[in-house]
C-alpha cells in the first residue's frame, strides 16, 4: 500500500503489492495463508477438452464485502473480456511468489511461459493474475484456455474479489498434462457485480500429492471470457459519488463562514432553504450562486453561502426543486467529538498489546507482534523492537512517518495548550489527569528509542517480509525484520524527540519529564551521527522484502526540522550555522507530509525567541520562504474559481491527497499563529470542510462520522470486524489510479471523483496514522478541544 505519489513505490514493488492471493491478503499489502482444500477435486485424466458448469459462486465468505461498482460492464468488440488473451502483443500476465515459491513470465511463441523453479508452502506459492475486467451480476460467462505443463500437476484457476477475503467467484482445479489441451469453465455471477476481480492461477502446492514438485514450465494460450448470457443482468448503481448538495457534514461552528456546494445544479434553481431536521420548519432562505463549469469534477457547480445563520441545531440544505444535503450541525464545540475518535484511532492502532473490550469494543483482540526482530542481514542478531503504532491498513511500523504523527500530537498540545487538557480520549490513560494526546505520543516515541542503534543509527522499518493477509494484528505469525537504517529517519528521530523532550520537560508530569532526559539524550546521539555523515543515506527495501518502502533519498528537509528543533529545545549554538545555510532551501517549504520535513523546521525556527536573537537574518530568510509557500498556495485557491471547492488542487489528485488537504489547513493555521489572524484560519476552515464532505465526491471521508461517511476503508481489523473503526481519515481521490479497481474503474472519470468507497481500492481508500495526524492538528487550530 504504500501512499501518496511522493511516496511511490518502485515498479517492482507496485507489482508485488498489488497482488491478491487465494483465501486473504491484499492488493498492495498481500501475503496470503493456504486456503482450505477446494470442493472439487480434479479429474484423474482430463479431456482433450474439459468442460464444468457452475449454476453459482463458490462458497462465499459471509464478511466479505459488497463493493459499490459502476454499471454493468462494456463488452469488448470482439466479446472477450481479456485482452491479448493469445499473447500476440509479446507481454506476459504479472507473477506473484510467496511461501517459498518462485517462478517468472514470458512470452515465447505466442504463448505464455511460466518457468517455475520452486511452488513453495501454499497454493498461491506461484500465482500469476490477470486484471482489467468486469463480471455482473446475473450474467453467464464461458471462460476457456490452452495449458499444458511439462511436469503433469493440478492448478488453481480462481476468479475472485480482488480485496477483503480474496474469496472466490468460481474456483476450478483443473489437471495439466505435457500436452496442449482446451479447458472450458462455465458459471454464472451470483454476487453482486464487481467491475474489478481477479482471475489468476494459482501452481503452487496446490495438492498434498504434489509437494515439493522440482522445477518446471507451465504454458497458456488463447484465453477468452466471453458473456454467454446477459439476459438477467442486474444493472449496478455507480456509488462513487454522491450527488446534489456537498456540506461539511460534521457541522460549523456558530460564527464561523458557513457554506455549501450545489453540484449538478440546474441553471434555474436559485433558491434554497435551510430545515431544521428536528421541527421539519424552515429557517432561513438565500440563493445559489452562478453556475461554474468545473472540468475537474466534470459537474456544474453552484454554491450555497449560509454564513449569517448561526442559531444552533441540526439542519439540512433544500434547493427548490427538493434536492437534500446531507445534515449538518451548528453548534459550539461541534468538533470535539471527532477530534476525540481522530485520536483514538491512534490509540487503536498500538501494536504489542492486548486492545480490551473496553476500550476497543468490536476490535478488541491480543497481544500482538510481542517477539523479537530480526537485523535484515544477519538473523543471528535479534532486537526488541515491541510497542509503537501499526502504520496504516497494515501491521507494519516505520519511523518516518510514526515520527510525522507523533509530532503532530505533540503540536496540537504545544501550540493549542491554552485550551485544557484533554483526558478524555477513551484510551487506558484517560482520567488521569495527564494530557492524552501526550500520552499517545509517548507511545510511539518510546518505541522509536528501541529503532536506535548504539552508534545512534536509526533503523527505517520493522515488518514481516510480505504484508500480512486479512487478519487481526495478533494472527500475524511471520518473523519480524528489521530493514537497513537511514539518514532520513534519523533526522526525523532527532526532530520529534528534540520536540518531545522540551514539551515533556515542562508539563509538570514527572514520568513525562523522566522521558523528555531520554529523548534528548537519543536526540544528541544521532545528531552526533547525523553530523558525521553528511551524505544523505535513503531507505530501500532489501531483497525479499515488499512491505512498504517510504523511500527518500534526499534528507536536507530532515536534518533541517531535526537541527531547529534540537537548537530550540537545547539552545545549542554550534547548529546555528546549519540553520542559516539551509534556512531559505526550497526543499523546506515543500508542504508537510512524512518526505516533506522542512516546514516542521521552519515553524520551529519562527517560534524559537532565541533564534530570533541569535541569528535574525536567518529567521527573516526562513519567514520570507514560508510567506512565498503560503502566498502561493493561497493565490492557487482563489485563482482556481472553476472550482468551488477551495482548496489547492485542479487536474492532479495525489496518493493521499487528504492528507495533503489537510496539510494545507495546518499550515494555513500555523502562519496565523506566527504572523497573526488573516484570512488564513477561513483557508484553513476550508480545508476541513473538504474532508468532511464538501467535495466532488460527496462523502465525509472520515469513518463514523457524517450522513454519507466512509464505511468500507483498506483497514485490516475494519475489514475483519465488518465495520470500520471510527474516527479514520481515508486517503481520498488518487486520479493516478495506483491499484487495479482504480486502474479498472476510474479510466475517465474526472480527477475529482477518482475515489471509492471499497476496500479493494487501497490507493484511494486506505486509512493511516500520518493522514489521521494532521486531521488531529487541523481540527486543535480550527476550534477542537
Amino acid at each position: 500500500m504504500k501512499k501518496k505519489l511522493n511516496q511511490l513505490l518502485s515498479l517492482g514493488l507496485v507489482l508485488a503489492l498489488s497482488i491478491s492471493l487465494t483465501a486473504c491478503g491484499e492488493k498492495t499489502d498481500t501475503e496470503a495463508t493456504e486456503e482450505p482444500v477446494a470442493t472439487e477435486e480434479p479429474a484423474e485424466e482430463t479431456p482433450e477438452t474439459t468442460e464444468t458448469e457452475d449454476t453459482g459462486s463458490v462458497d462465499a465468505s459471509e464478511t466479505a464485502f459488497d463493493p459499490a461498482p459502476p454499471v454493468a460492464t462494456e463488452q469488448p468488440a470482439d466479446g472477450n473480456l481479456i485482452l491479448d488473451g493469445g499473447f500476440d502483443g509479446g507481454k506476459a500476465w504479472d507473477v506473484y511468489t510467496t511461501s517459498g515459491g518462485s517462478g517468472r513470465t514470458s512470452v515465447e511463441s505466442g504463448e505464455m511461459r511460466v518457468a517455475i523453479s520452486s511452488i513453495g508452502t501454499a497454493e498461491h506459492g506461484v500465482q500469476v493474475f490477470y486484471d482489467g475486467f468486469g463480471l455482473d451480476k446475473g450474467a453467464k460467462y464461458i471462460f476457456s484456455f490452452d495449458a499444458r505443463s511439462t511436469l503433469p500437476r493440478t492448478v488453481s484457476c480462481r476468479f475472485q474479489i480482488n480485496g477483503g477475503d480474496y474469496h472466490a467467484y468460481k474456483e476450478k482445479k483443473v489437471r495439466l498434462t505435457k500436452e496442449m489441451k482446451n479447458y472450458v469453465i462455465k458459471f454464472t455471477m451470483k454476487e453482486d457485480s464487481d467491475p474489478a476481480p481477479r482471475l489468476c492461477f494459482n501452481m503452487g502446492w496446490v495438492l498434498e500429492g504434489e509437494k515439493g514438485l522440482p522445477e518446471h514450465d507451465v504454458y497458456f494460450d488463447n484465453f477468452s471470457l466471453q458473456v454467454a448470457d446477459s439476459s438477467n443482468v442486474v444493472e449496478a448503481v455507480d456509488l462513487s459519488s454522491r450527488p446534489g448538495i456537498r456540506v461539511n457534514q460534521v457541522g460549523f461552528l456558530p460564527n464561523e463562514e458557513k457554506s455549501a456546494v450545489f453540484a449538478g445544479a440546474a441553471a434555474g434553481v436559485d433558491d434554497f432553504t435551510i430545515v431544521d431536521t428536528k421541527t421539519g420548519m424552515t429557517v432561513y432562505t438565500g440563493k445559489f450562486s452562478d453556475v461554474v463549469s468545473n472540468p475537474y469534477a466534470m459537474e456544474n457547480d453552484r454554491t450555497a453561502d449560509f454564513s449569517d445563520f448561526k442559531t444552533p441545531g441540526k439542519y439540512r440544505i433544500v434547493s427548490a426543486d427538493g434536492v437534500e444535503s446531507p445534515e449538518f450541525k451548528i453548534a459550539d464545540g461541534v468538533y470535539d467529538e471527532l477530534f476525540r475518535k481522530a485520536v483514538k484511532m491512534l490509540f487503536m492502532q498500538r501494536c504489542g498489546v492486548a486492545l480490551d473490550k473496553k476500550h476497543g469494543g468490536k476490535f478488541a483482540h491480543a497481544k500482538c507482534h510481542t517477539g523479537k526482530a530480526y537485523v535484515y542481514w544477519d538473523e543471528d542478531v535479534k532486537v526488541d523492537v515491541s510497542g509503537g503504532w501499526h502504520d496504516a491498513g497494515d501491521y507494519g511500523r516505520y519511523v518516518a512517518p510514526g515520527a510525522k504523527a507523533a509530532a503532530d500530537l505533540l503540536l496540537a498540545y504545544e501550540t493549542y495548550k491554552d485550551k485544557k487538557i484533554v483526558d478524555d480520549i477513551g484510551t487506558t490513560e484517560s482520567g488521569d489527569g495527564v494530557d492524552d494526546l501526550l500520552q499517545e505520543a509517548k507511545y510511539e516515541l518510546d518505541w522509536m528509542l528501541k529503532m536506535q542503534d548504539k552508534e545512534g543509527k536509526i533503523y527505517s522499518k520493522v515488518t514481516c517480509k510480505n504484508f500480512p493477509e486479512t487478519c487481526m494484528p495478533e494472527d500475524e505469525k511471520d518473523d519480524l525484520v528489521l530493514s537497513f537504517t537511514s539518514t532520513t529517519a534519523a533526522g526525523d528521530f532527532v526532530g520529534v524527540m528534540s520536540l518531545a523532550s522540551r514539551i515533556f520537560a515542562a508539563s509538570g508530569v514527572k514520568s513525562l519529564k523522566v522521558a523528555a532526559d531520554k529523548y534528548i539524550k537519543a536526540a544528541k546521539k544521532t545528531w552526533k551521527y547525523l553530523a558525521a555523515n553528511p551524505k544523505a543515506k535513503g531507505h530501500k527495501n532489501p531483497d525479499g522484502i515488499v512491505t512498504g518502502e517510504y523511500p527518500d533519498e534526499q534528507d536536507l528537509d530532515e536534518r533541517f526540522w531535526a537541527a531547529c528543533e534540537l537548537y530550540k529545545t537545547t539552545g545549542d549554538k554550534s547548529l546555528i550555522s546549519f540553520i542559516e545555510t539551509y534556512s531559505d532551501d526550497p526543499a523546506n517549504m515543500r508542504g508537510l507530509g512524512w518526505t516533506e520535513m522542512g516546514m516542521y523546521g521552519t515553524y520551529a525556527a519562527l517560534t524559537d525567541p532565541k533564534l530570533e536573537k541569535a541569528s535574525p537574518s536567518a529567521v527573516k530568510a526562513i519567514r520570507d520562504a514560508m510567506n512565498k509557500k503560503v502566498g502561493e498556495t493561497i493565490g492557487n485557491i482563489k485563482e482556481n474559481t472553476i472550482t468551488a471547492y477551495r482548496i489547492n488542487r485542479m487536474d492532479e489528485y495525489e496518493w493521499g491527497s487528504n492528507l495533503g488537504i489537510a496539510g494545507d489547513g495546518v499550515l494555513f493555521n500555523m502562519v496565523d499563529r506566527i504572523n497573526g489572524p488573516t484570512e488564513n484560519r477561513q483557508m484553513a476552515m476550508w480545508q476541513l470542510d473538504y474532508l468532511l464532505g464538501r467535495n466532488a465526491c460527496g462523502y465525509c471521508f472520515v469513518t463514523g462520522f457524517g450522513e454519507t461517511p466512509t464505511e468500507h476503508p483498506h483497514h485490516r481489523p475494519s475489514q475483519v470486524v465488518g465495520k470500520a473503526v471510527p474516527g479514520m481519515l481515508a486517503g481520498g481521490p488518487n486520479s493516478g489510479l495506483d491499484d487495479p479497481y482504480a486502474k479498472t474503474v476510474f479510466v475517465g472519470r474526472a480527477p475529482a471523483k477518482c475515489y471509492a468507497d471499497v476496500d479493494q481500492s487501497y490507493s484511494t481508500n486506505e486509512v493511516a496514522i500520518y493522514w489521521n495526524s494532521p486531521l488531529i492538528l487541523l481540527l486543535a487550530g480550527c476550534g477542537a478541544a
